[in-house]
């Protein structure tokens, strides 16, 4: 990470072009797609940096991420692998928050933007204290993000308005509170920061978003925001919330032929087939098994899938496991190629239950994560409006961040049939509903805030199921498998016409692929797992409060599910642990035999 200097656009086979910039810190691959993207805040020694948007970014174009599926669907032309451990191909940083603070021994205890101290580094210029950043900021819905507004907070209530003299932050360290920080100003006005979590008094003194976006090279502030601002701490978790749209590497696309053509797709495509033939053989891909009409027929049906327009945000995730869903369920086809596929399954010997229809052993599979954009102050929904979703760039790029993990897992298609007959049953949708009017009040008003029209909750009680099982296993697998739970993710597939669960490892290393995973779905295993996380799920360390909660979890979206017995690491889950409920599995006090596999 550096701070951002001239660069380029990078194109497909060539890099940024410039000096290399001095490097200030550095972050892994993995964390710049889902905890410090664009517009995260980030603390390096004694300073905090927001990360640059992607003009300030220098991916290497030799590290290319294929995924066609999820390329089209977001409508980019390229994936990169985000900079990491290089001198050269770097991702840009700028100071934020601007206000910094004399903190020591001394009588400095100076607040005001850092280029006021004319310091290169951490130190006052007053030679007793150290300069820390501001602990304050303020963001809006719409993504917006400004330093913590000090002159007319220390100066509300003044009859004379803010003025221009220097002001000071004194911790007195009596207590943990905001009380304990004290703002003076050089004019007499003088207050503690107590209060200023509250939204009613940003409103109070007329307080309203500034529009910035400091992220941006040269991008000015926007006006007009009407959104309320939220004062939050740096380092908060609601000041960066991205959004990461996922793929799996499904046939056609995970094939070994596709695999040997990708580097070379751009250039052949729409080429007649004596150039390719000629190139082909002169990079000596016709080798083996593969021929050189194997390869043009491959370059010819990525040209025919590869037609199409970028799907709607809103149903891009389902569009996305259709696709997926379909080829869960059907054995790969083996190729005659030397080249590994990015995705193998095979089907189980057998079923060991009767509540699932067919399990599938996935001995290889390729997941591919986008950062696309990213929210504040509240998690992005699909109710939200356009405008909350924060800008990557100053204009419009072909290429996002993306990261690639390889691994293994197995998938769970339950009975159709018995899921349609248990979830048509009255009690069980008494129960599932209270969990649905939570979700579709929360989408009801995250709707009104935006001036839209608040879409229908896509949660069903067959979905708060499935998700439930999902959880049960993951945290039974974790014991079994020698994987700790937060390096297995659960992938759903729960719309009324799929019914399956996807289990497999989400680590980008080599941890992902030793088959502990796979092993679980062998019918012996599986069915001895499966009856341990029933058995365990019976009861929780909390129950009977747990059990016989009417509303639970954040938003009220969960019923029985606590730490102690459903919820996973955050990175495990799709939903951020909501939309949980151990009675739909198991059954719950009033009805014990309705539970799915009662």
């Amino acid at each position: 990470m550096t701070m951002p200097g001239r660069s380029r656009t990078p194109r497909a086979g060539r890099s940024a072009a410039g000096p290399a910039p001095k490097p200030i810190g550095s972050a892994r691959r993995a964390q710049m797609i889902t905890t410090y993207g664009v517009g995260s805040m980030i603390a390096i020694d004694d300073a905090s940096w927001i990360v640059a948007g992607l003009e300030d970014w220098r991916p290497n174009t030799e590290q290319q991420v294929h995924e066609p599926r999820i390329q089209r669907a977001l409508g980019v032309d390229y994936l990169y692998l985000p900079p990491a451990e290089s001198a050269y191909f770097t991702a840009g940083l700028r100071r934020f928050p601007e206000f910094y603070s004399c903190q020591g021994s001394g009588n400095c205890n100076l607040l005001q933007p850092y280029w006021k101290f004319r310091a290169s580094d951490s130190k006052c210029p007053c030679g007793e204290g150290t300069l820390i950043p501001s602990r304050f900021v303020v963001a809006c819905d719409d993504g917006h993000l400004n330093d913590f507004p000090y002159r007319a907070w220390i100066h509300r209530g003044a009859k004379s308005g803010p003025c221009d003299q220097d002001m000071r932050m004194i911790t007195t360290g009596r207590t943990a509170s905001l009380r304990s920080i004290q703002l003076v100003c050089g004019c007499g006005a003088k207050g503690s920061m107590e209060g200023a979590f509250r939204r009613s008094e940003l409103r109070q003194l007329g307080i309203k978003c500034y529009g910035g976006r400091p992220w941006l090279r040269g991008a000015a502030k926007v006006t007009g925001c009407e959104r309320l601002p939220r004062t939050l701490q740096r380092g908060s978790s609601a000041a960066w919330f991205g959004i990461v749209r996922s793929s799996l590497a499904i046939p056609p696309w995970s094939t070994g032929l596709q695999r040997i053509i990708e580097s070379r797709f751009e250039m052949w495509r729409d080429e007649d087939d004596a150039t390719i033939e000629r190139q082909a053989i002169k990079a000596k891909l016709v080798k083996g098994s593969v021929t050189v009409q194997h390869i043009i027929d491959a370059v010819r049906r990525r040209e025919a899938l590869e037609k199409g327009n970028p799907v709607p945000d809103q149903d891009l995730d389902l569009s996305l496991k259709r696709e997926e869903y379909e080829q869960l369920c059907s054995p790969t086809v083996e190729e005659q190629t030397d080249e590994k596929p990015d995705f193998e399954c095979r089907p189980a010997e057998a079923v060991p239950v009767p509540q699932l229809d067919q399990v599938m052993l996935v001995t290889r599979l390729r997941e591919v994560r986008v950062l696309q954009s990213f929210t504040r102050v509240e998690p992005p929904g699909p109710a939200d409006a356009e405008s909350r979703r924060g800008e990557l760039s100053v204009g419009e790029m072909d290429w996002l961040p993306a990261m690639e993990v390889v691994g293994e897992g197995v998938f769970l298609r339950l009975s159709e049939r018995r899921l349609t007959e248990w979830e048509e049953r009255p009690e069980v949708r008494k129960r599932a509903a209270g969990i649905i009017g939570n979700h579709q009040r929360l989408l009801d008003r995250r709707a009104e805030a935006a001036g839209k029209t608040a879409p229908v909750s896509p949660v069903t009680a067959r979905s708060i199921m499935i998700h439930t099982l999902a959880h049960l296993l993951v945290n039974e697998w974790s014991l079994d498998s020698g994987y700790p739970a937060s390096a297995m993710r659960e992938r759903l597939y729960t719309s009324p016409e799929m019914a399956g669960i996807l289990i497999y490892t989400a680590t980008s290393d080599s941890a992902g692929s030793l088959g502990g995973i796979v092993r679980q779905g062998e019918p012996e295993r599986l069915k001895h797992t499966l009856a341990a996380a029933l058995r365990r799920a019976e009861w929780c360390s909390t129950d009977p409060l747990c059990m016989e909660a009417d509303a639970a979890g954040s938003d009220s979206l969960n019923l029985a599910a606590c730490h102690a017995c459903s919820l996973l690491p955050e990175t495990s889950c799709e939903h951020n642990n909501t939309l949980l409920d151990r009675g739909l599995v198991l059954g719950w006090p009033a009805e014990p035999e309705l539970g799915f596999f009662s």
